[in-house]
């Protein structure tokens, strides 16, 4: 009986405390780069690389750069590269900038332009760049997710405007956004 308890306050005292997420509040612009080994969270405007085990990006921020991380949400406007093993875009999410990840989630509503790569914790971790067969900027993919929309033609090849893939009902698979990068 004893030892129980005792054994309990010793694991208590061993755990390290959760860190407090470092903020950006929305009325701080940074220009420059941004590197934390814990948790950031931007609603105000960041111009420049953000690395960190996880970000979130709330409604009113706005980040114009590159981003790495291991968990990335974002409710707010992102201008650049995510690479991420886990990213999820609310339904007020505005990227436009290409994602590699592992596990993504786009919730309906959503505003993604950009190509969509699944990739490998290890590749998403690699600081390579990109290779010189990447795909030219007419194969990019709009995607705006809608309630109540019709789908519309996912390819834009010899085209003017943009591709635009839309659901009904629900947010796309991964599955359905790589269909419509592949066209």
């Amino acid at each position: 009986m004893f030892s129980k308890n005792k054994k309990n306050a010793n694991t208590a005292q061993n755990a390290q405390p959760r860190a407090v997420p470092s903020i950006i509040s929305a009325d701080l612009k940074v220009v420059g780069d941004l590197s934390s080994a814990g948790e950031i969270q931007v609603d105000g405007e960041v111009t420049g690389d953000i690395r960190s085990k996880v970000l979130l990006v709330g409604e009113g921020a706005s980040i114009k750069g590159e981003i790495r991380a291991e968990t990335v949400r974002v409710h707010g406007h992102v201008n650049g590269q995510i690479r991420a093993t886990f990213v999820n875009l609310a339904k007020t999410a505005h990227v436009v900038g290409d994602i590699l990840h592992e596990n993504l989630s786009i919730q309906e509503g959503a505003f993604l332009e950009g190509h969509i790569t699944h990739m490998s914790e290890q590749q998403i971790n690699e600081h390579a760049p990109r290779t010189p067969d990447a795909k030219p900027a007419e194969d990019r993919v709009n995607l705006v997710v809608k309630a109540g929309s019709q789908p519309a033609p996912a390819s834009n090849k010899g085209q003017d405007k943009p591709a635009v893939a839309s659901a009904k009902g629900a947010a796309p698979s991964v599955q359905s956004a790589k269909a419509a990068t592949a066209s």
